[in-house]
């Protein structure tokens, strides 16, 4: 997963970093409003990515308070850092790390969150174990995962033209790491009682996904996502992809308009918890 993020999807993102900011503004307002960071609060951010929640959550605490954004993915990380450095930020450390193993400081943190950076662990159990003994007695969980496929016609949609093209992805154990693998609310649950945490609360919440446009959101699709990750798995070659994102261009259009800006509907689930004090 490391290579992956590193090599593959890390510098795809950083290419689109505006775009993809854009794309999932309503997800980082929302995160925002429910973790409720306050002022001299520290906030460990975990797959920060180039930083937006990350740098909204720097302002939210302001400088008596100090925000930490881990990543396994350096070029994320670069972008971060260079924004960071620009902005004369200085209550935000971007952290190259693993957040599944990473030795945090104990009882550190008043508020966990994540933008779906959380669905990527090899271990989730051991992962949230990890994290939580970093949040202090009484500290919040406030995060976004990523629900079902079938809530989100973003990808649903190129990943069943992606299938016709190059046919289904290998067998997969269940909630093995990707986009989907905390779509399942019960599963979730056991993770974060297991985990130690309490007060646990998991809400589908619907959102739009906000695309540039019908193209823009189909490229998305060709490098991103269940459906890029499809490609990347059966090795297609550039014209398997270009066809997969002309295809997706087009039904994207028919549905959500051809000119100008799209919303795409599309649910994660909020999940919320408390470290017991």
């Amino acid at each position: 997963m490391r290579r992956y993020w590193n090599e593959v999807a890390g510098p795809r993102w950083v290419e689109r970093a505006e775009i993809q900011e854009a794309r999932n503004i309503e997800v980082a307002q929302i995160l925002l409003r429910e973790g409720k960071p306050a002022a001299g609060e520290r906030v460990l951010d975990v797959g920060c990515g180039p930083g937006a929640t990350a740098l909204p959550l720097a302002a939210a605490v302001g400088p008596s308070g100090h925000v930490t954004g881990v990543d396994i993915a350096e070029p994320m990380l670069g972008l971060l850092r260079q924004r960071v450095a620009e902005r004369g930020i200085a209550n935000l450390t971007p952290l190259l790390a693993d957040a599944q193993t990473h030795a945090f400081a104990p009882a550190s943190f008043d508020l966990l969150t994540s933008r779906f950076g959380v669905m990527f662990f090899a271990d989730h159990l051991a992962a949230f174990r990890n994290l939580g003994s970093a949040l202090r007695p009484g500290g919040r969980l406030c995060m976004a995962v990523w629900a079902g496929i079938a809530d989100n016609v973003h990808w649903q949609i190129p990943f069943e033209i992606a299938v016709k093209h190059v046919g289904p992805p290998k067998p997969q154990p269940p909630h093995a790491p990707g986009p989907m693998a905390l779509g399942d609310p019960d599963y979730v649950r056991g993770v974060l009682s297991g985990a130690g945490f309490a007060d646990i609360a998991i809400e589908p919440t619907r959102f739009h996904v906000i695309g540039k446009s019908a193209a823009s959101e189909a490229e998305h699709a060709g490098a991103l996502g269940p459906s890029g990750r499809l490609l990347d798995e059966k090795g297609a070659d550039e014209a398997t992809r270009r066809a997969v994102v002309k295809e997706t261009e087009a039904a994207f259009a028919a549905q959500f308009g051809a000119k100008g800006e799209i919303r795409l509907p599309g649910t994660f689930l909020l999940l919320r918890a408390r470290r017991p004090a």
